[in-house]
């Protein structure tokens, strides 16, 4: 038994080098995001979008589904992002909107003229970079909806490992506090302190 705990309290270090060093700049992404959202007086400029519409000829889209339809118009109109339809489409119109970070676009694409309508807004790197804070590709009123773009998906899988990883970290953090005797007692007073703070945020918000 106490080979195992050697062991263990070995390999907990470890997780906590690597996995704090592997997390360190999502860390800090997260907490400069968080930053600006909750300080979003301090960014004037920041949500200011440039925004450009036009016109363009496409060519009828491939594809048996909607979704294979209007990934082929993406890809002859160079753009990338999570897909979102309206809930009615036109006769003859293949009606859609997409969104990344950096920016999104409004698509109105008539079949039969062959014309593609699209007013497309570019957000400001801060802004973008703001964004990822709450970027997850999800759409509230489409619970059932998949996620469109690759790199959404990498984003979240990341995001999940992140949220593990510091689970990890924190109760190993508990198994080392209790290794250290001698500052047990306040120990106890830092976990009662915080776990008091945040039961009273929850208690106050639900």
């Amino acid at each position: 038994m106490p080979s195992f705990a050697k062991a263990f309290e070995v390999w907990n270090r470890k997780l906590h080098y690597y996995l704090g060093l592997y997390f360190l700049f999502f860390l800090w992404l997260f907490s400069a995001t968080g930053l600006m959202l909750n300080h979003q007086q301090w960014f004037g400029d920041l949500y200011r979008r440039a925004e450009t519409t036009y016109e363009i000829p496409i060519e009828t889209p491939d594809g048996e589904t909607l979704a294979a339809r209007t990934r082929d118009l993406m890809r002859q109109l160079g753009l990338q992002g999570e897909i979102d339809w309206p809930a009615a489409q036109p006769v003859w119109h293949i009606d859609f909107n997409v969104s990344r970070p950096n920016g999104a676009a409004q698509v109105r694409v008539d079949l039969t003229a062959k014309q593609a309508y699209v007013r497309e807004f570019r957000n400001r790197r801060l802004h973008a970079f703001q964004i990822f804070h709450t970027f997850s590709g999800s759409r509230f009123n489409q619970p059932a909806s998949e996620r469109d773009w690759m790199l959404t998906s990498l984003w979240v899988f990341a995001m999940d490992a992140l949220a593990l990883g510091l689970v990890v970290m924190v109760l190993g953090s508990y198994y080392m506090w209790w290794q250290l005797k001698k500052k047990r007692t306040l120990g106890v007073f830092a976990l009662a302190a915080g776990l008091a703070s945040c039961g009273a945020f929850l208690a106050g918000i639900l």
